[in-house]
């Protein structure tokens, strides 16, 4: 059983600031990579930013510059810091991770948080 739990979500005025977190938590054995997705009303869910076990970033291009991945493998923790966000940038935002559980150390699984809502509006 593994879990990840998102916060940070809200309402902003454009230009302002969030930042997102998104805590997995379980029967975890190692976290590969971990990123950011998101979907707004009636579009595909879309990649935003990801983040390699390394420490390697990639960032869709209508955030780069402006979004931040980053993350705490002590904590088992991925992080989106979001600056100059714009009205587009609204939708519920997920995380998603690739984990070795302990239960099945030979498989890695792709799991999903609930996701949280941004709301860029003045």
């Amino acid at each position: 059983q593994v879990q990840l739990v998102e916060s940070g979500g809200g309402l902003v005025q454009p230009g302002g600031s969030l930042r997102l977190s998104c805590a997995a938590s379980g029967s975890i054995s190692r976290i590969h990579g971990m990123g950011w997705y998101r979907q707004a009303p009636g579009k595909q869910r879309e990649s935003v930013a990801a983040i390699g076990s390394g420490g390697t970033t990639t960032y869709a291009d209508l955030v780069q510059g402006r979004f931040t991945v980053s993350r705490d493998n002590a904590k088992n923790t991925v992080y989106l810091q979001m600056n100059n966000l714009k009205p587009e940038d609204t939708a519920v935002y997920y995380c998603n991770a690739g984990i070795t559980t302990a239960t099945q150390p030979m498989l890695t699984d792709n799991f999903w948080g609930q996701g949280t809502q941004v709301t860029v509006s003045s």
